[in-house]
């Protein structure tokens, strides 16, 4: 059987988050569904998985309140439930920047649809391309002209912004990151830092890999679930990846007295023994 696998996001004014949180959490339970749901006074973020006809049912539920019509999701198939249970936490912002002010509800950056980015690519336009996710995300994957600012955790972005070159400013900058929620934000924290002209990859790089492959992509997609990548096809990765340093391991690697599960494998193995390392397919 296979599974299909639904994220998106809203930003809207949400007043009663615990109620939405009782009816999702009994909703989601009733359809067998499992995954990560997000919400806060700002908005919905989602990620589920389920079988097929139980997944758009929740989505018709979810569509019969006006405040989230609307919200777009980007699917994708597996094998299997990538998630082991069902989880649903209110918080009080849905991606964590911990900036005052940052409303993207009422202000974000211009859309650029997947087809765009590459025609843009293709005629090798003269344009900063930012990568707006973790290190280890752009470490699995990432577009090939693509600027790693190096961060371990989204709460860094505004940091690594201030350190770019003043000349990036005046140039056209499209921002990316995995479904797009990330990029609203960075996108509105740019454009109030002075970048003139700020784009953001609509519906982020699983939107890029349905509408254009893997065109000017190098590696996989790091993906917040027991799948842990995709293929720019958007198929389940056969790679076996450390969670820990994020390196690629072979057969003779996972076999090593070097590796132990969830524990290290040979290539962090010497720097921490007692780190956190996990294996998924």
């Amino acid at each position: 059987m296979r599974y299909l696998n639904i994220s998106g996001y809203k930003f809207v004014q949400i007043d009663n988050p615990i109620i939405l949180e009782k009816h999702f959490r009994h909703l989601a339970n009733s359809l067998g569904i499992r995954g990560t749901i997000l919400v806060g006074s700002e908005g919905l973020n989602i990620s589920l998985a389920g079988e097929k006809e139980a997944v758009y049912q929740f989505i018709d539920s979810l569509y019969a309140d006006q405040r989230f019509t609307g919200l777009k999701f980007k699917e994708s198939w597996s094998s299997s439930i990538p998630f082991r249970r069902l989880r649903i936490r209110i918080k009080e912002e849905i991606v964590t920047m911990r900036v005052e002010g940052i409303e993207p509800a009422k202000k974000t950056g211009k859309y650029l649809p997947a087809e765009k980015l590459k025609k843009w690519l293709d005629e090798n336009r003269e344009f900063a391309l930012l990568d707006t996710r973790n290190d280890y995300e752009h470490k699995i994957g990432s577009f090939n002209k693509a600027i790693d600012l190096n961060i371990e955790n989204f709460r860094d972005f505004p940091e690594k912004v201030k350190a770019l070159p003043d000349e990036l400013k005046k140039k056209p900058l499209v921002m990316f990151c995995t479904g797009g929620i990330r990029c609203e934000k960075a996108a509105v924290y740019c454009l109030e830092n002075g970048f003139e002209e700020v784009y953001q990859l609509e519906d982020g790089i699983i939107k890029y890999f349905e509408k254009c492959g893997g065109a000017h992509w190098r590696g996989e997609c790091f993906v917040f679930d027991n799948r842990v990548a995709v293929k720019p096809d958007l198929s389940e990765t056969e790679k076996k990846y450390c969670l820990a340093c994020f390196e690629i391991l072979t057969l003779e690697e996972l076999k090593s007295d070097k590796f132990a599960f969830n524990r290290y494998c040979p290539h962090c193995y010497t720097e921490n023994q007692s780190v956190n390392c996990m294996i998924e397919g």
